[in-house]
């Protein structure tokens, strides 16, 4: 894809239609509802108020923000916590574009707290259908392995939901949280099993850690994705294999300023990656705690770097080629994205 410039734009992305590969739903957990919830389930919270735990949302690191992420998700206890979660950032999403959402759940998160995993799965899945009902929404589930825990814990995890994975209730498995020093190849096994059960495999990559955990992720775990996936530009070797073989990479652009991947967004890789022809998606990541959606995404890209209304149309139809539905979906959305383009 090419990127071109332009000037005076109006930013009406919000209506552009567009799918969300790379959500963490646990990472849609705004403050006021930490505390809802938090009072609702009878717990003690770290935080004074809404206004003590917003203001902690400053980073240095991605460690600082997992600490503050499992801190905050303590307060998802039952089914109807995770369908009020799922269903208030389907609604926001919804408001800024969303067609078509594969979401992540950290379940190892929930059930070391004592939460039972098809608690998380029914909440989740239910707030979906209803999504499907009201907004015509589709998508499915991503289960994320926590890959600082052993790998015994994932395999269990695994082992768990083989039955709701054969029954269509999950589309795929992920790997997330620390990366440096848990490189992808300690799960090759996992995944291998995964794809046993029919799941689609992507894992985050290339975020923290350098081109070698994509390698290790392409080449171990057989991702059809990589999550986040910058530093693959360090290897040029590395970018040429992405470029020929069109593996998308799910690039968060508010997220990796937020962590200070990099200083700003003028700083962040993305004009570098289209230009070098590879398959890019913009997401949100974790929207509450990285300021903003994904339709404030594609509007931070539009600003930073001047794309057209057309290239940011062409990433829209990236998340949709990059995505798991059905070629008839597919189809379905690329015509949408054709109507918004041509009332531009």
């Amino acid at each position: 894809m090419r990127v071109r410039k332009n000037s005076g734009m109006t930013q009406p992305l919000y209506e552009l239609p567009k799918a969300e590969l790379h959500l963490h739903i646990e990472g849609t957990l705004e403050p006021d509802m930490v505390f809802a919830l938090a009072e609702r389930n009878g717990i003690e919270l770290p935080f004074e108020s809404v206004a003590d735990l917003t203001s902690r949302l400053q980073f240095t690191d991605l460690q600082s923000f997992l600490d503050l992420y499992f801190a905050c998700s303590v307060v998802l206890r039952e089914e109807q916590d995770f369908y009020d979660l799922a269903t208030a950032y389907l609604k926001k999403a919804h408001s800024q574009g969303l067609r078509h959402i594969e979401m992540f759940f950290d379940p190892q998160a929930h059930t070391m707290r004592g939460v039972g995993i098809d608690t998380v799965i029914d909440g989740l899945k239910r707030a979906l259908d209803d999504a499907f009902a009201e907004f015509g929404i589709t998508g499915g589930l991503i289960l994320c392995f926590l890959r600082d825990l052993p790998v015994e814990s994932a395999f269990a995890v695994l082992d768990a939901v083989a039955e709701r994975a054969v029954a269509g209730d999950l589309i795929g498995v992920g790997l997330d949280s620390a990366e440096v020093g848990y490189p992808p190849e300690i799960f090759e096994q996992v995944y291998a099993r995964a794809r046993e059960l029919g799941l689609h495999c992507v894992a985050h990559a290339g975020e923290e850690g350098g081109p070698e955990y994509v390698e290790g992720a392409l080449d171990a775990l057989k991702c059809e994705r990589i999550d986040h996936g910058i530093r693959s530009l360090q290897n040029p070797a590395l970018v040429e294999r992405l470029r020929a073989s069109q593996v998308p990479l799910t690039v968060c652009p508010l997220s990796t300023v937020r962590l200070r991947g990099v200083e700003t967004m003028a700083e962040h890789p993305l004009p570098r990656m289209l230009e070098a022809g590879l398959l890019v998606t913009i997401n949100s990541d974790d929207p509450s705690y990285f300021g903003g959606y994904v339709g404030d995404n594609y509007i931070a890209v539009q600003e930073a770097f001047g794309f057209s209304d057309a290239a940011m149309a062409a990433l829209a139809m990236n998340s949709v080629a990059a995505s798991f539905a059905p070629a008839g979906r597919k189809a379905e959305l690329r015509g949408e994205i054709a109507a918004w383009s041509g009332r531009r």
